[in-house]
């Protein structure tokens, strides 16, 4: 949802068109149905030995039996649509849809499964920064700046390494490769750091907005106490994750409003 909004300045009066709603309620269920269902579906062994997966903050874990069914709804759901999309939009929107369920066909199911090929499954979250591409393509809007391309993509890697990081035991359990297990989690927390703090960089000084900026520097000090004084090497207990689940929610919103409101990301500097 926070990335269907971005291409929209508050003065286009997006929220008279029905179509604005038809796409907003697609990347908040059909889309999101996709994504994580599959994610779900094949991760069903790593999951079950999730202390912080099975409540609606992180997720489901569920048995075999229970996720059987999952492609075959998201098919169910995805093909209107698809085919909507399709009518309304012409071969390009058709294209990208299309494009987007193959990058989540060759994240999660062999041969290719990416999401166990480090790093290459922490880049492939580029496919996040496409729901702005389709919002563009439905909504007749236009092509937000690269500068915005290159900040969605860097928020997409930092917020999937922070899961990583989270999910560590599991992994090594289930035997599941991530750049988090390969790389352990001091350095996957530097790595984090590192995107944090380019992500601060560009919004302050290519976009002057000093308050996304401000709330990821303050984010990135809190991870740099996290690193060398509270947690350092120690995985978070259950608690502390749902806590954190609870904040990055409600910065997501906060967020999302003043992105919506000021517009910034639509006009760099350059």
């Amino acid at each position: 949802m926070w990335i269907y909004l971005v291409p929209f300045g508050l003065s286009s009066n997006f929220w008279e068109k029905p179509l604005f709603w038809v796409g907003l309620f697609f990347v908040t269920f059909p889309l999101n149905f996709l994504v994580y269902g599959l994610n779900d579906f094949t991760d069903g062994k790593a999951d079950s030995l999730n202390p912080r997966k099975g409540n609606y903050l992180f997720g489901a874990k569920l048995s075999k039996e229970k996720l059987a069914s999952v492609p075959r709804n998201i098919f169910i759901v995805m093909v209107p649509f698809l085919a909507y999309f399709s009518y309304v939009g012409g071969g390009e929107l058709f294209i990208l849809l299309l494009f987007m369920i193959v990058i989540n066909i060759i994240y999660n199911y062999k041969p290719f499964r990416i999401k166990e090929r480090p790093p290459f499954e922490i880049l492939m979250q580029v496919g996040y920064v496409f729901t702005a591409l389709f919002s563009i393509l439905l909504n007749d809007l236009e092509m937000i700046p690269w500068q915005t391309l290159l900040y969605l993509s860097l928020f997409a890697f930092q917020a999937h390494i922070a899961g990583e990081i989270m999910d560590i035991e599991p992994d090594k359990l289930a035997r599941k490769k991530t750049t988090a297990v390969l790389i352990g989690r001091k350095k996957a927390k530097f790595l984090m750091l590192f995107l944090l703090l380019f992500e601060v960089y560009i919004l302050k000084f290519w976009f002057d907005d000093w308050v996304l900026s401000g709330f990821l520097f303050a984010f990135s000090l809190w991870l740099i106490l996290d690193i060398f004084v509270f947690f350092k090497n120690k995985p978070y207990t259950v608690a502390q994750m749902k806590l954190f689940g609870i904040a990055i929610n409600i910065s997501a919103i906060l967020s999302m409003i003043w992105v919506l409101y000021s517009g910034n990301l639509l006009h760099p500097n350059f």
